[in-house]
């Protein structure tokens, strides 16, 4: 009886390491970004990187990254795939061409919401915990910049940023409601600056890509959708601290004031 008791204590310790989490172990969390050019420019996964590991999140990003690709093509990627079906990851972030989402509701429902329940699908099968993060985009800053020069009718609804930033908000928390995932609304944070901070620049030259406070904003989204708590930041960019405070703030509160349509939880699989 006594060598038994011996055993389990010497098991102990592998036994208990084994159900910790990560973050219990120290270990970083393995993230997945999947996306384009919104998530390439500025670095976005680097950015998210360093803010988190300010806030003591450590963060081990993979990527999965196409200039100007849609949800389709991603699921059309072989790589992106085996990825994802070999799990591991914690988080799994998707995000749609910039477009994509803001087009009529039957395009939206074939093209986007069908590919991205395909991979959260696959993500959550292979990464039973996981959390997919839906990365809700923002309108371009007039107009769809993709409708000049087409011969088709342009969308009437994606004519002027208002109304494509209220139809990319739909689909995005649409998204997330419908696969039971996590939303970084950096969208509706877009908008609170736009609104609020007319000085602050979000896009580059092209009038939709995100400018360094663009991507700056959006990183604090991530952070704060990970954290789900207000935390200060030193680190600027080389900005202004009140402006970058100014953008800190933006992401925290689109996060905070709207968790009951940005965070969901999946029955767990028996």
């Amino acid at each position: 009886m006594r060598r038994v008791i011996i055993s389990l204590l010497l098991l102990l310790p592998w036994i208990t390491g084994s159900a910790q989490s990560r973050q219990e172990r120290n270990d970083s969390l393995k993230i997945l970004w999947i996306g384009n050019s919104y998530t390439i420019f500025n670095d976005l996964p680097s950015m998210v990187t360093r803010l988190g590991a300010e806030q003591g999140l450590k963060l081990s990003a993979t990527r999965f990254l196409k200039g100007g690709e849609h949800l389709s093509g991603h699921y059309a990627n072989p790589s992106l795939i085996k990825a994802l079906k070999k799990g591991g990851w914690d988080y799994v972030v998707i995000q749609e061409y910039s477009t994509g989402a803001a087009q009529s509701t039957r395009e939206v429902i074939d093209n986007t919401y069908h590919y991205a329940h395909l991979l959260d699908s696959l993500a959550v099968a292979g990464s039973p915990d996981c959390h997919v993060i839906f990365y809700m985009t923002w309108g371009h800053k007039k107009s769809n910049v993709h409708n000049k020069g087409q011969s088709d009718p342009a969308y009437p609804l994606d004519e002027d940023y208002r109304n494509f930033q209220d139809h990319l908000r739909l689909s995005y928390l649409e998204m997330t409601y419908e696969n039971k995932a996590w939303c970084a609304p950096v969208g509706i944070a877009w908008q609170s600056i736009r609104n609020s901070n007319p000085d602050i620049e979000l896009y580059v030259k092209d009038g939709y890509h995100p400018s360094l406070a663009g991507s700056y904003l959006a990183a604090h989204c991530f952070v704060a959708t990970l954290l789900r708590k207000r935390y200060t930041s030193q680190i600027y960019y080389d900005m202004l601290a009140p402006r970058a405070k100014a953008l800190c703030r933006a992401a925290q509160d689109a996060v905070l004031n709207n968790q009951r349509l940005l965070f969901y939880e999946r029955e767990k699989r028996q």
